[in-house]
């Protein structure tokens, strides 16, 4: 038995609860994960694990001994990056998932950077708004917008994106121009709901100018769950919306949408880069956070929130 193979697939079924699963993030089949596991057992004359028809669940002495793993498995690979020469160049596959907009207005473009800095990291990207389970599908880490809900997740908070409120032109020809937020709760006004993928319903949205503060929800007749559809509605005409200035630069431009209240604010938007938790952090997704925090700070100066 490879001891630390069986450490391995041992932390990580524990991770994701099931042999099938853990199988399928080391690349190996379930019967091998079932005889490291079961090697391992023998070994050490415990029962790591309880097994149901459902859930693999760590059993007292299994969950003590995953913390130990975790920093075992964690020391052993800084050893070898410690003493491999080739460890100072980042490389393998790294698995990154992030909302649809930022990654065709932000992230993509600026990739050839990234890939001239680190041409020996090959990026696995997903581009959705929709909740990924980095344990499950083996994610090395998520970019998302809003406060995290997931306590349990390592993050770092690499920004604060500016919102602001706009309309298209051919909204405002056929409702009229609201003259402030509170005409968008009167009935004559619709907004466009956005409903993300730890939200049943689209949020209210609090403006404040000098003391004065207003929640605004609005009346909906369409929400939706991806970030490039909301912003098309928005363009179509179909509503009002709130956008971080990331996205809605270019439709400005191009006179696609309107800005509504710009004597009104809207709290910015923090992102944040997560990671699971009790996973060692390898120079690969070191590299990437950095590049990350660094292209933040470049394209939205005074948004910045320094760790």
């Amino acid at each position: 038995m490879d001891r630390i193979d069986a450490m391995q697939a041992f932390a990580r079924v524990v991770e994701t609860g099931s042999f099938t699963k853990a199988a399928e993030t080391l690349q190996t089949n379930k019967t091998r994960v079932t005889q490291l596991i079961q090697q391992l057992e023998t070994r050490l004359r415990v029962k790591l694990l309880h097994r149901t028809t459902r859930k693999v669940n760590a059993t007292a002495d299994g969950a003590a001994y995953y913390e130990r793993v975790v920093r075992l498995l964690a020391d052993f690979d800084d050893a070898e990056t410690s003493l491999s020469a080739e460890s100072a160049v980042p490389r393998g596959r790294l698995r990154v998932d992030v909302p649809a907009p930022f990654a065709s207005l932000v992230l993509v473009p600026a990739l050839p950077d990234f890939h001239a800095r680190y041409p020996d990291i090959q990026l696995d990207l997903g581009a959705s708004d929709r909740k990924v389970d980095l344990i499950d599908e083996n994610v090395d880490c998520v970019l998302r917008g809003g406060e995290l809900t997931e306590l349990s997740l390592r993050a770092r908070h690499v920004a604060d994106l500016p919102l602001g409120v706009y309309a298209a032109p051919a909204y405002l020809a056929r409702a009229g121009t609201p003259a402030s937020p509170q005409a968008l709760d009167d009935g004559q006004h619709v907004v466009i709901g956005y409903r993300g993928s730890r939200a049943g319903t689209p949020l209210a949205h609090t403006l404040h100018r000098g003391d004065e503060r207003l929640q605004v929800r609005g009346r909906l007749v369409l929400t939706v769950d991806d970030g490039n559809a909301y912003l098309a509605a928005g363009v179509a005409g179909l509503g009002v919306l709130w956008l971080p200035t990331y996205m809605a630069s270019a439709p400005l431009a191009r006179g696609e949408l309107v800005p509504l209240f710009e004597d009104w604010q809207l709290d910015p938007m923090p992102l944040y880069l997560a990671f699971p938790p009790n996973r060692h952090v390898s120079l690969k997704l070191r590299v990437f956070i950095d590049w990350i925090v660094e292209l933040m700070a470049r394209r939205a100066p005074g948004t910045m929130r320094m760790p």
